[in-house]
Parts: C-alpha cells; structure tokens; sequence
C-alpha cells in the first residue's frame, strides 16, 4: 500500500431538522435525494444520501437527521476548515 488516499466515498454529517435537510440539499442546491436507509447505528433514525445524478462515488454526502439535535462543537484533535467564497459562484454552478 502507498500510503495515499484514492478519494472519498461520501462525507457524512447530523442534521437536526430532516425536512430543512432535504430542502436545502435537494430545494435550493438541487442535488439528488439517492435513499434514505436505517442508521445501523441507531435504528431509530434514519440515514440521508445526497449525490449527483448518478450517484457517483466523491459526490456523496449523507446525514443523520436527528431532530433537535444540538450544534456542534470542535472536539480536541479535530481537524476544520474554513474557506470563504463568493456564494453565486456556487449557486451558479449548482444551477446550471
């Protein structure tokens, strides 16, 4: 094995309301709404998928919508990033 990375399947994340989830990702940002499963983690709650199109591996992102949940915090260790950017530029790509 090299050591590198490939790239990613998917980048998951919480939600804490499900139906402003769904309207953001698939409303305003038009991606497509792939499934939704059982988090086999927590069988209570479901798991979202968001992707492209195709559902093509690198363009997914899922949720655990948990209702209520609180915001989260930077935990010790954790990485982040921040990146500003002009928002039309996005919304011009996801758009079109």
């Amino acid at each position: 094995m090299n050591g590198k990375i490939p790239g990613l399947h998917h980048v998951t994340a919480i939600a804490s309301d499900p139906q402003r989830n769904l309207d953001f990702y698939v409303g305003l940002l038009g991606l497509r709404f792939i499934k939704r499963t059982v988090n086999f983690d927590d069988p209570g709650s479901y798991h979202f998928y968001f992707g492209d199109n195709r559902g093509t591996p690198g363009t997914i992102l899922t949720f655990f919508p948990w209702p209520g949940a609180r915001r989260g915090i930077r935990g010790t260790g954790q990485d982040s990033a921040k990146k500003e950017f002009d928002s039309s530029i996005l919304m011009d790509f996801y758009l079109s």
